[in-house]
């Protein structure tokens, strides 16, 4: 049976019960690849103690991934009308993606950003084309579709121009240019719907986000396998590596409820205007989440002594991105949410600062006592949300009682 070409048009942002489709799933699994490649790379870096050399590459690579990413799903949640001419552009999208993860090696070992570049391009003209074609059979949103067509391309052509000057520069050099394209990237958005909002789904792309953080969180657990499986076939597993490994993946669950606290969706829908902090903002939470990927791989390896790294950075590692991903939750969450946030300030703030002193411990402790205390840390975040949550929700039964609700 064949499908039906569909006139473009924007889609219900009232839609019930509106779920990533089977076609957004299959994107994502593209993704898969790239974070595993960035996470890999980062994990060397530290190990090798290069880390001011991995560092600004990670940044800049997890950008384009990301970006792409983010900008596929909010045209996506508006747009997606499942036809073949949309399929076909997805699938030409999963390709720029699969091309951009085999170019993170070279931009890592060597500053060869070709092969990202023409990922990111394909990823890019594909996306081109998909709001060319809003333009075209949605009247209603044309303007914003041809300014969402126009920016991309502009700043596309910036990126291929990057790309024929990065040889030549120096890296502080390389880091000032990317800052600035990124920026453009950012104001596209800004500029393409300053007279009128695209009309994505909220739950839609509070589901969307949340699935991407599963499968970060999912890359992190294959990061430590590796290092496990390493470890385990040279013979060295010891009760400290049993450890770590069930202190990792406490860290990842916890990590993960942490996230699922926070109702994304009701804050999307009702303060629509905060969206593009909240989406843009996330950066931060998606990066901490690869990089922690990154920590806990470098933990596993060094207790088969192969990293040259010290222990107290091992251990940073891990408690950075964990402290990054708890205050960038916070930002993000508290002017979307305002006081219906589940996670206080205070307790976030007090939680980053605990998982930040843990690593000063390393020099008399072992790495699976660290990503343990750290484990902690989180459980005990958990555990005061919860308990504050029960006893917002029995005062809020007894005050409806008090007045006969």
């Amino acid at each position: 049976m064949s499908l039906p070409v569909i006139r473009m048009r924007h889609r219900d942002i009232d839609e019930k019960h509106r779920a990533s489709t089977p076609l957004e799933l299959l994107f994502d699994l593209t993704f898969v690849v790239a974070v595993q490649a960035v996470v890999t790379q980062l994990a060397h870096g530290i190990e090798a103690d290069e880390l001011a050399e991995a560092l600004p590459n990670f940044v800049m690579v997890f950008f384009a991934i990301w970006w792409a990413w983010l900008t596929f799903t909010w045209f996506a949640s508006a747009y997606d009308t499942d036809d073949v001419p949309y399929r076909l552009l997805t699938m030409l999208q999963m390709g720029g993606v699969l091309v951009l993860a085999a170019g993170v090696p070279a931009a890592f070992n060597n500053g060869d950003f070709l092969l990202i570049t023409v990922g990111y391009f394909i990823m890019r003209l594909a996306l081109v084309a998909q709001w060319l074609r809003a333009a075209i059979q949605d009247p209603e949103g044309r303007a914003t579709a041809l300014r969402y067509a126009a920016g991309i391309a502009f700043v596309q052509a910036l990126w291929i121009g990057r790309l024929l000057l990065v040889g030549n520069l120096p890296l502080p050099a390389q880091i000032g240019i990317f800052g600035f394209l990124a920026a453009c990237e950012l104001a596209v958005p800004l500029w393409a719907e300053r007279r009128g909002y695209t009309r994505w789904h909220p739950h839609h792309i509070a589901e969307r986000y949340g699935l991407f953080t599963i499968i970060l969180l999912g890359e992190s657990v294959l990061a430590a396998t590796v290092g496990v499986q390493a470890i385990v076939t040279a013979g060295d597993a010891s009760g400290e590596f049993v450890l770590l490994a069930a202190s990792g993946l406490a860290l990842l669950f916890g990590i993960w409820w942490v996230y699922y606290l926070e109702p994304a969706g009701e804050g999307l829908e009702k303060r629509r205007r905060r969206s593009f902090v909240w989406g843009f903002g996330h950066y931060f939470v998606f990066a901490a989440l690869a990089a922690l990927g990154a920590g806990l791989e470098v933990a596993v390896q060094s207790l088969s002594h192969e990293a040259e790294v010290d222990g107290t950075t091992v251990a940073y590692s891990v408690a950075i991105p964990v402290a990054v991903f708890l205050v960038a939750m916070q930002v993000l969450y508290r002017p979307l949410l305002g006081s219906d946030t589940a996670i206080r300030p205070a307790t976030s703030l007090v939680g980053a600062a605990a998982v930040l002193v843990i690593p000063l411990l390393a020099p008399v402790v072992s790495f699976g006592i660290t990503v343990l205390l750290i484990t902690l840390v989180i459980a005990a975040i958990i555990t005061v949300t919860v308990l504050q949550q029960r006893s917002r929700a029995a005062k809020t039964i007894d005050e409806g009682a008090r007045h006969g609700v």
